[in-house]
């Protein structure tokens, strides 16, 4: 597992793919904190960084499927997915070393806007005066969420060789995933059963922790989510009809 994390990392800080991803990321943030007029920290008068967390996972949502696309829709398209078992290594350590290396990625490009924290925290009146657990909540949530959306983008490129499609598919996942179930119980029709299929979803437990509330059953949950979506990428992955 370790060589095939060392490897993909490699493979991606050597490559314009990962600093275009995240320079556009930071970029996107960082006009809607400080430029935008109708989002910028400064016009709205308030100490927070709510915009961040509000729409982080929506750039998620074509951020990580970019990151993950290619890697197994490469390694199926260059011939070299059996080259790749026929090592000593078992699927799940294949997928878990391509996982937590993408992992990595995203985890990289969250660091820099540790700098908006401090920068906002400079900003209160009195200085500091933001919800710092609130802050240190939506970042945990941030991650999970980001971990999440990483499966579900390793998945959609274990399907297919078509890089274009793996993001496509990829993004379709983390959409769906997110905005999908919220919508779905939030339809009349749903009545009484709408908060327990809301519950269900992952904006629900999305929003839990961005409220700095670090209830176990929000981090079980997407612990949860995500296994289960890497266990469904290690049975497509079993099946060898590449």
């Amino acid at each position: 597992m370790i060589s095939v994390f060392r490897k993909e990392v490699s493979g991606f800080l050597n490559s314009l793919i990962a600093y275009v991803v995240i320079s556009v990321f930071l970029t996107g943030i960082g006009l809607l904190m400080w430029v935008f007029p109708q989002t910028n920290v400064l016009d709205y008068g308030f100490a927070d960084m709510e915009i961040l967390f509000g729409v982080a996972p929506y750039v998620f949502m074509f951020l990580i499927p970019a990151i993950c696309m290619k890697l197994f829709a490469e390694e199926k398209k260059a011939g070299t997915m059996e080259l790749l078992f026929t090592r000593p290594l078992r699927d799940r350590e294949v997928i878990l070393g391509k996982y937590f290396a993408a992992l990595f990625l995203v985890a990289f490009s969250l660091l820099p806007t540790l700098i908006y924290y401090f920068s906002v925290y400079q900003l209160g009146n009195p200085k500091g005066n933001l919800d710092t657990a609130g802050i240190m909540g939506s970042y945990v949530g941030l991650l999970l969420l980001g971990s999440f959306f990483t499966a579900l983008g390793l998945l959609a490129s274990s399907i297919t060789e078509n890089q274009v499609v793996a993001f496509i598919f990829g993004a379709f996942l983390c959409f769906i995933s997110y905005d999908g179930i919220d919508a779905l119980s939030s339809m009349e029709s749903m009545g009484a059963l709408g908060h327990a299929v809301e519950s269900l979803g992952v904006v629900y437990h999305y929003n839990a922790l961005s409220r700095g509330l670090m209830d176990s059953r929000d981090v079980l949950y997407f612990i949860s989510v995500t296994i289960g979506a890497l266990l469904v990428t290690k049975l497509v992955i079993g099946s060898r009809k590449w």
